[in-house]
């Protein structure tokens, strides 16, 4: 994309209402734009972003059998009605009447819609086990949105769903899920580090909050250094062998991670001086089993073996979509601007013109560009070298390949990475080399 007919409307100034480094940078970046109250549209670069994001996690659901679906945004509160949560949820839920004036609400969740299609069409345990996922945009009315896209009233989650005919069909899922999890997290960029979370009624261990290690977290987390040396999407994990998902598992939970709410000092004295990290985290993934809640309160059968009929065992399975963007923007920048994992940055590098029309540098940027048009972002700006470097440090991609005069007429180009500030003066093809367009 060149930069003088894209759609990057960066700002100079910090706006007054943003309070925290991602929403900060966000705006002046021209990522989203706010119109109303937690509400944001998102522009181009910051659209990149997510469909990266959403894409990787695709990636690594379909990887481990869940298959993808789309559900609706409205959903009928004769659902909800069916589960007993339509009048429990609270204000948070926007409850709408259609012309006919029927009951809608805005769906904060899927657990009613996604067990009510389950059920309207799998009949036998030969058909378990089943996983379903998909990313949607949902709403929930919070009482003071804030911070940007980190708690919005809209957001885009992905959200996945498991049925299994026992509870330990129903653990080999749970297992399967946080592995994908890891993976995607991994993936991503960010050190996201599981940690047990509340079952409520269910009881059991089944329940785990993945956090992303930023100094703005709401959280205290205090975790074994172990669980970030891991290296999970090497780690050979057979997902069909519940033996192999067993040794998974217990590499994951012997270590010890908990944030404030569930601390136990005792446990934490066990913990190598060395090995302990404390800090503070943002949620950015929570999975949980919940057993046959849905199943059994919204009438949702299967025959078992013997013919009998049973409720199947579900877990639920969230990631942010949205607010991974915010979370990785706080784990991830500097005083100058956002710094992009590679995996999810909108380009993968901006060439910067710095004397546009000499026949030369444009060449050069020319030839860049042509390798991969669809990854670079082409600042052709008649703008001093400073704007230039200003707003590409803002933007945060991860190189930076600067075209000069003098390097011009030598074939030679500097090229910065943005994440340590290293720069190389390399001929055109061993940049490109580096930063993998070659």
């Amino acid at each position: 994309m060149h930069l003088t007919k894209a759609f990057q409307p960066t700002l100079k100034e910090v706006p007054a209402e943003a309070q925290i480094a991602s929403h900060r940078l966000m705006l002046r970046a021209g990522l989203v734009r706010q119109t109303a109250s937690g509400i944001y549209a998102w522009l181009p670069a910051g659209l990149r972003v997510l469909r990266n994001i959403e894409q990787i996690i695709r990636e690594e659901q379909d990887a481990i059998g869940a298959q993808e679906v789309l559900m609706p945004t409205l959903q009928s509160a004769e659902l909800w009605r069916r589960s007993g949560r339509y009048d429990a949820y609270g204000p948070e839920m926007l409850r709408i009447q259609d012309r006919h004036g029927r009951d809608l609400l805005y769906g904060p969740t899927n657990e009613e819609m996604i067990t009510d299609i389950f059920g309207s069409s799998v009949k036998s345990y030969k058909e378990l086990p089943k996983a379903l996922y998909h990313i949607q945009w949902k709403f929930r009315d919070e009482v003071r949105p804030r911070f940007g896209v980190m708690r919005g009233r809209e957001f885009l989650m992905k959200d996945a769903y498991s049925f299994d005919a026992s509870y330990e069909g129903a653990v080999a899922s749970y297992r399967r899920m946080m592995l994908s999890y890891l993976r995607i997290f991994q993936r991503l960029g960010v050190r996201a580090v599981p940690m047990v979370a509340d079952t409520g009624p269910i009881g059991g261990d089944l329940s785990h909050e993945f956090l992303v290690l930023a100094p703005t977290g709401e959280s205290a987390v205090f975790f074994d250094a172990a669980l970030e040396e891991q290296d999970w999407l090497s780690r050979p994990v057979d997902c069909d062998d519940a033996e192999s998902l067993a040794t998974f598992f217990a590499t994951v939970t012997d270590h010890y991670a908990a944030t404030d709410e569930k601390h136990d000092e005792a446990e934490w004295a066990k913990v190598p001086a060395e090995r302990k990290r404390e800090g503070r985290g943002i949620e950015v993934g929570h999975i949980f089993y919940f057993g046959t809640k849905y199943t059994a309160s919204m009438g949702i059968e299967v025959s078992g073996p013997d013919g009998a009929p049973f409720h199947p065992h579900m877990g639920s399975y969230g990631v942010g979509v949205s607010r991974l963007v915010g979370a990785i923007i706080e784990a991830s920048h500097d005083d100058a601007g956002i710094i992009w994992p590679a995996s999810v940055a909108p380009y993968r590098a901006a060439i910067l013109n710095l004397r546009q029309g000499d026949e030369a540098c444009d060449a050069i940027c020319d030839r860049i560009y042509g390798t991969d048009p669809e990854n670079m972002l082409y600042d052709d700006r008649s703008e001093r070298a400073g704007v230039k470097f200003n707003d590409a440090d803002l933007m945060g991609h991860p190189w930076q390949i600067i075209v000069g005069p003098r390097g011009a007429k030598e074939g030679k180009v500097e090229l910065k990475q943005r994440a340590t500030g290293e720069r190389f003066e390399l001929s055109v093809e061993d940049a490109l080399a580096k930063i993998g367009a070659a």
